[in-house]
């Protein structure tokens, strides 16, 4: 199967290419004319909202969420398959973390204790470990440069950083209220190169992020992930919940990306 979909908003701008032309005496008209026009297409308030939003995240020391997703897969020929799954994040700034995805094919645990990294595959019984930078932040750098592993709507770390990708947006708008699983929100949707995603922010003094849809429009299927967040404020983070024991049956192995991906059927 080839997948060629996107599971988070891509927030690094793309390499440009500088274009240099000469300019005739009504360039300057024209340009301030495509000036104007790109103004129009960044809506402050949304791009406020957003910004609220990611330093809200970021003061935020403890926290459990839940994060009920859906993504297309496409085939060689074109056709998109839609594959569900959950994540439960729990973190304790600024050194723990623990990460338990469940897919329709995989179930994967990732632990992070301020030393070691651990990513664990109950299904496939093999485990493996490795020594990880002192923050979260830098942790999950670690795993998304060096290990090619992206975590599913892994933004909600980069919200309201100097990473957000707020500078590469080309396009953002207030659409309107809506009530997500009963939580009054405001519904925003923003554009940069290649990706077209909304989101649907908390009214009130906690704007939490409560549902995203992202749309990878670089590729003539589109594909799109879609995802509901609950969150959990006064979740337990005690030490023992980002330790890893491993289990009897477990063998440990070298850390490799293709871990996170492969699947497998429950042994009997």
């Amino acid at each position: 199967m080839e997948q060629r979909s996107r599971g988070t908003i891509t927030l690094v701008v793309r390499h440009a290419t500088v274009i240099a032309a000469a300019l005739s005496l009504s360039a300057p008209v024209l340009h301030s004319q495509s000036s104007e026009a790109a103004a129009k297409k960044i809506d402050p308030v949304a791009v406020d909202a957003l910004r609220k939003m990611g330093a809200h995240l970021r003061t935020m020391k403890s926290f459990a969420v839940k994060v009920n997703g859906a993504k297309d897969e496409v085939m060689a020929d074109g056709q998109k398959i839609q594959i569900s799954g959950t994540v439960r994040y729990v973190v304790r700034s600024p050194d723990r973390f623990r990460a338990d995805i469940e897919t329709d094919r995989k179930q994967r645990t990732i632990l992070y204790d301020g030393k070691t990294l651990t990513l664990y595959a109950p299904r496939m019984h093999y485990y493996a470990t490795v020594a990880a930078p002192p923050t979260v932040g830098a942790m999950l750098d670690t795993v998304r440069g060096k290990y090619n592993v992206e975590l599913p709507v892994a933004d909600l770390f980069l919200w309201g950083t100097e990473r957000d990708g707020v500078n590469a947006l080309t396009a953002a708008r207030y659409v309107g209220p809506a009530f997500i699983d009963g939580t009054q929100t405001d519904h925003y949707a923003f554009r940069q190169q290649g990706t077209d995603w909304q989101i649907w922010i908390e009214r009130g003094s906690s704007p939490l992020p409560r549902k995203l849809v992202i749309t990878t429009t670089d590729e003539p299927s589109q594909p799109q992930y879609a995802a509901t967040i609950t969150w959990n404020l006064a979740a337990s983070t005690e030490d023992g919940i980002f330790a890893f024991v491993p289990p009897k049956d477990a063998a440990k192995i070298a850390w490799s990306s293709s871990m996170m991906f492969a699947s497998a059927q429950p042994k009997n």
